[in-house]
């Protein structure tokens, strides 16, 4: 329990003549969120986190907000303009990483998802996603180096020997090395079974030989050591997928005196990106010299099993970044147009009295519809975000056997949403934030520039939207012969009954229904491809539907927030906080207003019969 005290007390030695504005994230509608609507005390009452109370937590989320008002958001701004750089065979990054990286090991921000007895604080999924969530709205280009290095950990923890989780994971786990995960090849993008990154058998290790590229965190300054976790080859392995092993490979191997060795792992370049600068992502060779060692992890030719059983999380984790940039940049546009006069009101005739002072632009509907979609994406964003962590922790720590496995599935249909819904409309409603600005936002002296070039990654990142559209589509709602969808209509439906005991959100709680059953419809006509064996025709509009999809999950979502706004009302909420559940209500009101009658166009293309985008000998491209 040291790290989790840590993580409360400590405090920032950083000192500023001024801080910016930290008006990034609201505090408020987080902790509304993971303590209202999403229950924690639910998970808290499991065994596994009995040691936590809401006091506890309350005090942890506030800590990790004054951390990030002082050592990451005054950074943000800067580490676009100074990004990291390739230099003399180093990555040359921004210095407050390597200080974050130490402040990641002394609060406890790497160690709060591991188990007591890997060294960690055993904290919910749910609260290390609300603390990563603060920490991205701050800053985003920080909180990778840690991300990667826990998913690092993780691996050696779950499937290395205890000679690796010795050697490694502490060091990792404080802050002292760091950790990356390496895919991605040259030839080998998003197709892992084209991987040809060779390992030979040398005694108790493994001769490594190859190249990475797009590895984020993969060498930098301020780190003793990095920690890569590889995908490879052995020699002799059979072709495709069912061939991968994973190994451990370290930048420098560690020596039986405790030194460190190079271990023949070169930098090649870092890629200049158009955002997210401050982020540095590498080129690695392995091998140049003949003298990369790498230790197998697990069993032989089962890497890619265990790198994806690791993914509900990272995939948790970026739809959780995306959300948190929506959220900064709505903040800031908000902000914006609580200052910006421009224009006058127009009266009844129709006609601007010219002779009226100009009038704060937040006043102007439209100026009040971009900045409502902001606030439904973003906070919808977050309600899926802490739900599907919600599921994460039932699935790995409920009691009941049973109820494990009816959270792993609603855990596996959800994850491909939580990872894409936040990214693809989280970009969207920051270019909603842009226009709010007009010209203005298009100029660097404006944040909201940078968060629309910050955000676009993540929509790539982990697999891309289309890879996840087609994960949803082609395994998630057909697994277990449906059985995940069955689990989560049964979630949504139980959401309705309940919302129909209020009279407010009765016609709301209809609407609804009514989509549940377009869902059936469409997937009815979808699924005639799949029975005929048409598994192109069937996945050929897989992104569409996960629009479709995505669009009524995020809306049985505000329905849930609103129920809740409306029973604190009902309740006697005080004045200062009515104002606050209000908000929710008729934010609810915007979304099924404004973006979920979008499911019925996107219905049509659906069930529409022609196969437009299949390759055909038309030239359609001529």
């Amino acid at each position: 329990m040291e790290l989790a005290i840590n993580w409360i007390t400590l405090k920032s030695n950083h000192k500023m003549d001024t801080i910016m504005a930290n008006e990034y994230i609201d505090l408020e509608s987080l902790k509304f969120l993971l303590y209202q609507v999403h229950g924690l005390q639910d998970v808290l009452n499991l065994p596994n986190y009995s040691d936590y109370d809401i006091g506890s937590i309350d005090l942890l989320l506030n800590s990790v907000k004054e951390f990030s008002d002082k050592e990451m958001y005054p950074y943000f701004k800067e580490m676009d303009e100074n990004p990291a750089h390739f230099k003399d065979g180093e990555i040359i990054v921004h210095p407050q990483v390597p200080k974050y990286m130490k402040a990641g090991g002394e609060m406890g921000f790497i160690a709060g998802a591991f188990p007591y007895k890997d060294g960690g604080m055993q904290l919910p999924a749910m609260v290390i996603n609300a603390s990563g969530y603060i920490q991205e709205a701050a800053n985003n280009h920080l909180p990778g180096y840690i991300g990667l290095t826990i998913g690092a950990a993780e691996l050696i923890t779950h499937f290395g020997n205890e000679a690796l989780n010795t050697t490694y994971v502490p060091k990792m786990l404080d802050g002292s090395w760091g950790g990356t995960m390496c895919l991605t090849e040259p030839q080998a993008g998003s197709s892992l079974s084209d991987i040809t990154t060779s390992a030979e058998a040398d005694g108790d290790t493994y001769k490594i030989h190859g190249q990475k590229i797009f590895i984020s965190g993969g060498d930098y300054q301020g780190v003793e050591n990095i920690v890569h976790l590889i995908l490879a080859r052995i020699k002799g392995a059979p072709a495709g997928t069912k061939g991968i092993s994973l190994f451990v490979v370290p930048k420098h191997r560690p020596t039986t005196d405790n030194s460190l060795a190079h271990n023949d792992v070169q930098t090649v370049a870092d890629f200049e990106k158009m955002g997210q600068k401050g982020y540095c992502t590498t080129h690695l060779f392995f091998g140049d010299k003949q003298d990369c060692q790498g230790w197998l992890v697990g069993e032989v030719n089962q890497g890619l099993k265990y790198m994806f059983l690791m993914m509900n999380g990272a995939r948790i984790a970026v739809g959780r970044g995306a959300a948190a940039i929506a959220t900064a940049a709505y903040h800031a546009s908000l902000n914006y147009a609580h200052e910006r006069s421009q224009g006058r009101k127009l009266s009844n005739t129709g006609k601007k009295n010219i002779q009226q002072a100009q009038t704060l632009i937040i006043n102007h509907p439209d100026v009040r519809r971009m900045l409502l979609l902001q606030k439904a994406v973003s906070e919808g964003s977050l309600s899926l975000v802490f739900l599907t962590a919600k599921y994460h922790d039932y699935s790995n720590s409920h009691t009941d056997i049973e109820e494990r496995k009816r959270y792993k599935l609603l855990l596996e249909i959800l994850t491909p949403v939580v990872k894409t819904y936040p990214s693809e409309m989280g970009r969207v409603a920051v270019d909603n934030g842009v226009q709010v600005l007009g010209g203005y936002g298009f100029c660097s002296d404006y944040i909201l520039q940078q968060y629309l070039r910050d955000i676009r990654i993540f929509s790539i990142y982990e697999g891309t939207t289309g890879i996840q559209s087609q994960d949803l589509l082609g395994r998630k709602v057909t697994m277990e012969n449906g059985k995940a969808l069955q689990l989560l209509s049964e979630e949504i439906t139980k959401s309705i009954k309940a919302s129909m005991t209020h009279e407010l959100l009765a016609p709301y709680a209809h609407k609804l229904a009514e989509k549940l059953e377009l869902t059936q419809k469409v997937l009815q006509s979808l699924m005639g491809y799949a029975i005929k064996g048409d598994y192109e025709r069937f996945l050929a509009d897989a992104t569409p539907f996960m629009e479709f999809f995505s669009n009524i999950l995020i809306g049985w979502l505000w329905l849930d927030m609103a129920r809740e706004a409306q029973q604190a009302l009902v309740m006697g909420a005080t004045e200062n906080s009515s104002d606050f559940y209000e908000s929710k209500i008729h934010t609810m009101e915007f979304y099924f207003t404004y973006e979920l009658p979008k499911t019925t166009g996107l219905a049509e293309i659906l069930m529409n019969g022609k196969a437009l985008t299949i390759g055909s000998d038309k030239k359609v491209f001529a």
